[in-house]
C-alpha cells in the first residue's frame, strides 16, 4: 500500500490500483470547510496523475460520511459569510468537478448520515454508492435558509427524476438507505457490519476490469446528462452566496448550532 496522502483532513492510499480517499475530520462529522475543499481536491488531482489508479474508493472516517458544509466556521463569518461562500462554494464545485472528470469510478462507501451541498452531493456525483443499512440521506439546504450546490441541482433530477428531486430539494425528508436505494440515489445497501467488505469487494471487481474501457463508459455516461453539471456551476454559486447573505440563512445556521427549530422571518 502507497500512502499519497498521510495527513490532514483528507487521507489517500493507493493498494493494488484502488485509491482510498477518506475524509478525515470526524470530530466535525466529515463536515467541509475551505481547507478541507483544497484538500479534497488535491486528492482527486493525485489519483488524476496517479497512473495506477483504476477506482476511487470515497469514505469518510468517524460515524458519518459526510454532514455538508461546517455550519459552526460559517456562523462565524458573520456578514462575511457571503465572501466566504463564494470561496468554499468555487472549492465544492471545483473538487465535485474533478471528481465527476476522474477517468477512473468512484465508488462512495456512505455510512451515518449524507448530507448537505457537500455529502449529498457528493453521493449524486459518486459513479456507484454502497450504503449501509443504517445510513441517511438529506439535502437539508432550504431548511436553512439556502440552496442546493454541488452541482445537485442538476444530478439529482437526473437520478431520481424531476418531481422526486422537487420533493426532496424543497421538503428536504431524511432518507433511509432503502429509501435511497429505492429512488435510485444508491447502488447497492448492506448490513453495517458488511459495509468495508462489500465496497472492497465492488472496487476489486472494477479495478480487474478494462481500465479504458471503464473511463470511455463513464465519460459517455455523464455526457449522456444533456446539460452538464459544470454549466450549472455559476448559477449555483451565485444563488448560494446571495442567500447566505439574508437573515433567514444567519438564523438557519444559528438554529441547526444550538439544535432548535428556525424562527425564519423572510418573505
Amino acid at each position: 500500500m502507497t500512502v499519497l496522502i498521510g495527513e490532514g483532513p483528507v487521507l489517500l492510499e493507493l493498494d493494488h490500483g484502488i485509491a482510498r480517499l477518506k475524509l478525515n475530520r470526524p470530530e466535525a462529522s466529515n463536515a467541509v470547510d475551505v481547507p478541507t475543499l483544497k484538500a479534497l481536491h488535491e486528492a482527486f488531482l493525485r489519483c488524476h496523475a496517479e497512473p495506477g489508479v483504476r477506482v476511487v474508493v470515497m469514505s469518510g472516517e468517524g460515524p458519518n460520511f459526510c454532514t455538508g458544509g461546517d455550519v459552526k466556521t460559517f456562523a462565524s463569518k458573520g456578514e462575511d459569510l457571503p465572501e466566504y461562500l463564494r470561496e468554499a462554494t468555487a472549492w465544492l464545485q471545483i473538487a465535485t468537478a474533478a471528481m465527476i472528470q476522474l477517468k477512473a469510478p468512484v465508488v462512495a462507501s456512505v455510512h451515518g448520515f449524507s448530507a448537505g451541498g457537500a455529502g449529498f452531493g457528493f453521493v449524486c456525483a459518486a459513479d456507484l454508492v454502497v450504503a449501509a443499512r443504517s445510513a441517511r440521506f438529506f439535502s437539508g439546504a432550504v431548511r436553512v435558509g439556502m440552496a442546493p450546490d454541488a452541482g445537485t441541482s442538476v444530478t439529482l433530477s437526473r437520478i431520481v427524476g424531476f418531481r422526486r428531486a422537487m420533493d426532496i430539494l424543497l421538503t428536504n425528508p431524511t432518507l433511509s438507505a432503502d429509501e435511497a436505494l429505492d429512488l435510485g440515489l444508491v447502488s447497492r445497501v448492506v448490513e453495517d457490519a458488511e459495509l468495508v467488505k462489500a465496497t472492497d469487494e465492488l472496487a476489486r471487481q472494477l479495478a480487474s476490469l478494462p481500465a479504458q474501457a471503464l473511463a470511455a463508459t463513464k465519460r459517455l455516461v455523464w455526457g449522456g446528462l444533456g446539460s452538464s453539471v459544470e454549466d450549472r456551476f455559476a448559477e449555483e454559486a451565485r444563488v448560494v452566496s446571495e442567500l447566505s447573505g439574508t437573515p433567514d440563512a444567519r438564523e438557519g445556521l444559528a438554529a441547526v448550532i444550538e439544535r432548535r427549530k428556525p424562527r425564519f422571518e423572510g418573505l
